[in-house]
């Protein structure tokens, strides 16, 4: 794969992603965490294909541009699922019961 193809890739998968998360409504944002805690796996696997893909490239400056794109969305992707989790414990908290019986 040359590496204008990779970068196009990581372009047109932003755009995509930006417009899919753009209209959903913000009502709607907690209860489909799990469901952005997928797209970042998914954005994960694909950064990591991208990783592994530039191997069999030369060494060069395109080639270490997009390895800075891919850690990077490596990165980010990560740090989204793992505050992703969080907001979930956090929310799922809210609805556990008090120790002395009573509910809020």
């Amino acid at each position: 794969m040359s590496p204008l193809v990779l970068v196009l890739l990581f372009v047109v998968s932003s755009i995509v992603g930006y417009l899919i998360i753009s209209k959903i409504p913000s009502l709607l944002h907690t209860p489909l965490m799990s469901g952005m805690n997928a797209l970042s796996g998914i954005t994960i696997l694909g950064s990591i294909s991208v990783i592994v893909a530039l191997r069999v490239l030369p060494a060069g400056f395109g080639v270490t541009l997009l390895y800075i794109i891919a850690y990077s969305a490596l990165i980010l992707a990560t740090i989204n699922i793992v505050g992703g989790f969080g907001v979930t414990e956090r929310m799922l908290g809210f609805f556990n019961k008090k120790k002395g019986g009573k509910d809020e």
